[in-house]
């Protein structure tokens, strides 16, 4: 008996290793039912639209636009050298904002911005105080470390403007001459 049973017992063993058994399939990131997978594609679209996207533009600080704004502003400032020479205070408070535009889009660097606004300030105090040799100075000595100068285009030396961006389209330094 005690053979029949230790055969028993081979023969049962050799038969549950060899039986089939089921398998569950290993469980991995591409095994999943449509609804869970169109979740996901929207959950990575929802966060891609919210990312936001890099600007393809020139950018705020290029060439380009000091050159515009050195242009717009800076003739709007080498302008006043009339009123400053005249003492007229109100003329040149009226372009504050020239001031400001130019030291903000024409000027690069911080240390270069630095000093144009505390030109700007001493100007703007001169007129606060009403003194017209500090306003005088004051002006001269922000166009000189701008190297602000005014642009006169002639019909006959030329064309102006060469496009819409250029900085003397629709102004008097602008002009193009038509035959």
């Amino acid at each position: 008996m005690n053979f029949s049973f230790a055969l028993v017992t081979i023969f049962a063993a050799s038969a549950s290793a060899f039986a089939p058994t089921p398998i569950a399939p290993a469980s991995t990131a591409l095994n999943m039912d449509r609804r869970t997978a169109a979740g996901q594609i929207a959950v990575g679209a929802a966060v891609l639209a919210g990312v936001p996207s890099l600007a393809l533009a020139d950018g705020a600080k290029s060439a380009s636009t000091r050159s515009r704004a050195r242009g717009i502003y800076g003739q709007r400032i080498a302008g006043l050298e009339a009123a400053v020479n005249a003492g007229d205070f109100g003329a040149v408070a009226a372009e504050k904002n020239a001031f400001i535009l130019f030291n903000s889009g024409a000027i690069g660097g911080k240390d270069e911005k630095a000093v144009a606004v505390k030109a700007t300030n001493e100007i703007f105090a001169a007129i606060r105080g009403k003194d017209a040799g500090a306003l005088k100075s004051a002006y001269n000595a922000y166009k000189t470390a701008n190297d602000l100068a005014p642009i006169t285009v002639g019909i006959n030396e030329g064309q102006g403007a060469s496009n819409d961006y250029d900085f003397k389209s629709r102004t008097a330094a602008g002009s193009i001459y038509q035959r």
